[in-house]
C-alpha cells in the first residue's frame, strides 16, 4: 500500500530544490546520492530511510520539520 505521505514528502524536496534553483543532479552530488535515486524519492516511489533524508535536507540547507508540513 502507498502512504501518500511519502509522495507529499518527495513533494516538497522537489518544491524546495527548484525554489532554491538546484537540479536534481547538483541535489544528488550535494547529498551522496544517485540522480535516479532523488528522481524516485521526489516522485514518492521510494520510502526512504532517516540517513538519506537528513542527507537530503543537510543537502538543501534547512530543518528537517520544513519537508514535512503537508498542506
Amino acid at each position: 500500500m502507498h502512504d501518500h505521505r511519502i509522495v507529499l514528502l518527495g513533494q516538497n524536496i522537489r518544491r524546495i530544490r527548484k525554489e532554491l534553483g538546484l537540479s536534481q543532479e547538483a541535489l544528488a552530488n550535494e547529498s551522496g546520492l544517485d540522480r535516479a535515486y532523488v528522481g524516485k524519492i521526489e516522485r514518492g516511489e521510494k520510502n526512504i530511510t532517516v540517513a538519506k533524508l537528513l542527507q537530503i535536507v543537510d543537502a538543501l540547507g534547512i530543518a528537517t520539520s520544513e519537508l514535512f508540513e503537508f498542506k
